[in-house]
């Protein structure tokens, strides 16, 4: 213990202006810590200060590509799941297709809509099917109708029409009074409509109508281009 602090009072009378006559001991120590904190000193600066917004931007990837393995593992671990679903869509899909007429099957829906009206009750003043306005895989083709009739019977023409097996739509309905000379009964009501059925296009159908589509874009493209020019004169 005396030797201890012998040795501690011994440190504490050195001169720091006199390194040389320290002892041997003290010295290599001395030289050994100033080595060491150089040692340090030149890696922090040199090496980790410039390596460190390296290292950096890497934990911020590692963080991404973490994210990115979570959501691709729950992705997976419900792929079956969405495997079903899709089979479910396309099943789906497939049926509201088979709802759609062909060419050959337009002419009996129409009469089977106009027929709706009449098993309804309804006076068919006007029954003028319109152009067909061709979609992206299917054709819409409308129907305008004007009839005559009480409430209750529109009703059963409505219910009528969707009951029907293929797929139609009711649009723009309007009802008026009929106030038409000769009219006794006041309950006598115009009901105009705009019925929409649906045709699915063919292969060939589709294909001619992808040129035009693409010159329609084409067009609005050249003209989207041509106002800027426009607004600078």
């Amino acid at each position: 213990m005396n030797q201890l602090k012998a040795q501690f009072e011994q440190l504490r009378n050195l001169d720091p202006n006199d390194p040389g006559r320290w002892p041997f001991g003290v010295r290599i120590a001395t030289a050994v810590l100033l080595f060491l904190v150089a040692a340090i000193g030149g890696y922090y600066f040199l090496v980790w200060k410039s390596k460190r917004p390296l290292l950096l931007e890497a934990r911020a990837t590692e963080g991404q590509l973490l994210e990115s393995l979570t959501t691709k593992a729950k992705r997976a671990a419900n792929l079956d799941a969405y495997r079903v679903q899709l089979a479910e869509m396309e099943k789906s899909f497939g049926a509201m297709l088979r709802q759609l007429p062909n060419k050959t099957e337009v002419p009996n829906l129409l009469v089977d809509i106009s027929q709706t009206g009449l098993a309804a009750g309804l006076e068919e003043k006007l029954f003028q099917p319109q152009g067909e306005n061709k979609k992206d895989f299917y054709a819409e083709l409308p129907i305008t109708i004007r009839l005559t009739g009480g409430y209750h019977e529109m009703g059963r023409f409505a219910g009528g029409i969707a009951a029907l097996p293929r797929i139609v739509t009711l649009h723009d309905i309007e009802i008026t009074p009929s106030g038409g000379k000769g009219i006794t009964d006041p309950t006598e009501l115009n009901f105009n409509v705009t019925a929409k059925t649906y045709r699915y296009l063919d292969e060939e159908e589709q294909a001619a109508a992808a040129p035009k589509e693409e010159k329609g874009k084409a067009k609005k493209d050249r003209k989207g281009k041509k106002k800027p020019a426009a607004d600078e004169a």
